[in-house]
């Protein structure tokens, strides 16, 4: 049997979340109709909405279902850039006539945010200011303030709330704070942080933030953006306008598995966040024992509650570079063991290149090639921890062995 330590990627559906969602499937009814078959969905797409709101500290109307994590952050990132820029979309005119064509944006961001971004800049007039990061993947202030200026000519500042590869939580209120100051607003890509860690729209004051289900147990394919009152969009979809700044027919049965996904996520938080942090710290231990050259990439962890200052790194996450290694022979070698772990995003899986998230920390492209992640969710045990951490070290023997016979073609006759 499996031992799946990639919940970053993809955690498993709840079972309680797979009942809620599977009834929702039987509802007949389009939300947008007025007769009462209609009308019944809409109860179940508003109580789906209605728990997502409360999850993430924000009001029902806030709350914009998407298809997933991936269209929200790329509402959020388009829609605030083409609204500030009076809600030019395609043709809006060359980057001279636009008023804010700056865009602030950290490096080690994900390629939703990267190639959204990059997007803008090749086809919208957007100009890219990139933001440094320091040794353990957490945005410079000093580096955002420069990059901010007065303001005048920025569109947004777009970040993640904690970067999905090493585990960093990023200074958010900070982030926010500066760029309030100066009259901007901030789109927040909360979709790793979610259910780890309290995600608050409403205290932390970010115009726009991206959350998604299937990361918290949830069905796949169902997503949010929290677009605060006093801010809008330009859509990206154009039809009914059944949501604001997204037309097309609602998905109760998604909302609705997404709301009790969103509820078990927030009642658990404090639990579920101290024992993923202790498994973490078990894990981080053993892996710097018992694997020689393993570096630990990312925050030291500290702090084990929702909503603590001092709490600096995803409670679920353990990142590590391996000297000599190959994170894609790592990964297959641990595969054949029975384990599931990644080298980073799965959106990035099978691509031969160092981590951009681990070169924006400084980290030497060769080590970065030896890249781990380990994700933890609900189900993982302290038994899985320690048969992980029985079979790694011969694992990056082989690993270090594999390098060294191809950098030395003699050693593998």
């Amino acid at each position: 049997m499996t031992v799946y330590l990639d919940h970053a990627a993809t955690s498993p559906l709840r079972p309680a979340v797979l009942d809620a969602y599977a009834a929702a499937l039987r509802t007949v009814g389009n939300p947008s109709s007025i007769h009462a078959d209609g009308q019944r969905a809409r109860e179940v797409l508003e109580e789906g909405r209605e728990r997502v709101a409360a999850s993430l500290g924000a009001d029902p109307m806030e709350i914009v279902f998407t298809s997933g994590g991936t269209e929200a952050v790329n509402l959020g990132i388009k829609g605030l850039f083409w609204a500030r820029n009076a809600g030019g979309g395609a043709g809006a005119g060359a980057a001279a006539a636009l008023p804010r064509p700056r865009i602030v944006v950290p490096r080690g961001e994900h390629h939703a945010t990267i190639d959204s971004v990059e997007w803008l800049e090749r086809h919208e007039g957007a100009e890219l200011c990139w933001v440094e990061l320091d040794a353990t993947g957490r945005v410079r202030l000093d580096d955002l303030a420069r990059a901010l200026g007065d303001g005048g000519d920025v569109a947004l500042v777009t970040a993640l709330w904690a970067n999905n590869e090493v585990g960093a939580l990023q200074p958010v209120d900070e982030i926010v704070a500066l760029a309030t100051a100066v009259g901007v607003p901030v789109h927040l890509d909360a979709i790793a942080a979610y259910g780890q860690v309290e995600v608050d729209a409403h205290r932390t004051g970010a115009a726009a933030i991206s959350v998604s289900a299937h990361k918290i147990g949830g069905p796949v394919g169902v997503g949010a953006l929290v677009l605060a009152r006093g801010w809008d969009v330009e859509a990206l979809l154009h039809g009914g306008g059944q949501q604001r700044g997204r037309s097309g027919t609602q998905d109760a049965a998604g909302a609705a598995g997404f709301g009790t996904a969103a509820a078990l996520a927030a009642e658990q938080l404090a639990e579920h966040a101290a024992r993923l942090a202790a498994l973490r710290d078990r894990l981080i231990a053993g892996v710097l024992a018992n694997v020689p050259r393993a570096v630990l990439r990312g925050p030291a962890p500290t702090g084990t509650a929702p909503g603590s200052a001092s709490v600096v790194r995803l409670p679920g996450n353990a990142h590590f570079t391996f000297d000599g290694c190959e994170g894609d022979s790592l990964l297959m070698l641990l595969d054949l063991e029975g384990f599931s772990v990644s080298t980073g995003s799965a959106c990035q899986a099978g691509v031969p290149e160092p981590s951009h998230v681990l070169l924006g920390m400084g980290v030497d492209p060769a080590t970065a090639r030896g890249a781990l992640r380990f994700t933890l969710g609900p189900d993982t045990t302290a038994d899985e921890i320690d048969a992980l951490l029985a079979v790694l070290p011969g694992v990056v023997d082989r690993a270090r062995s594999a390098g060294l016979a191809r950098r030395i073609p003699s050693l593998g006759r």
